[in-house]
């Protein structure tokens, strides 16, 4: 049995394609904060939704955002 993925595009594309994904640094740098305090963030299951991709990890722009407009009290 083939299992098929299925790829829905998100409200947050352009003409060209979705945006890119960030690396810790690009993310670290968008939030103003030291890489490591992400690796802190995840590891404690704080801050932003990443993801492994092989053995980077990345981060969706647009998850990035809303999670920082999550975080105004």
């Amino acid at each position: 049995m083939t299992k098929r993925l299925t790829v829905v595009p998100d409200q947050d594309t352009t003409p060209e394609g979705p945006e890119e994904l960030w690396s810790i640094e690009e993310t670290a740098a968008y939030l103003r904060v030291p890489p490591g305090t992400l690796y802190q963030w995840r590891h404690r299951r704080k801050g932003p939704p990443a993801f492994k991709v092989g053995k980077h990890l990345r981060y969706d722009p647009t998850a990035v955002r809303a999670w920082v407009m999550g975080q105004v009290a």
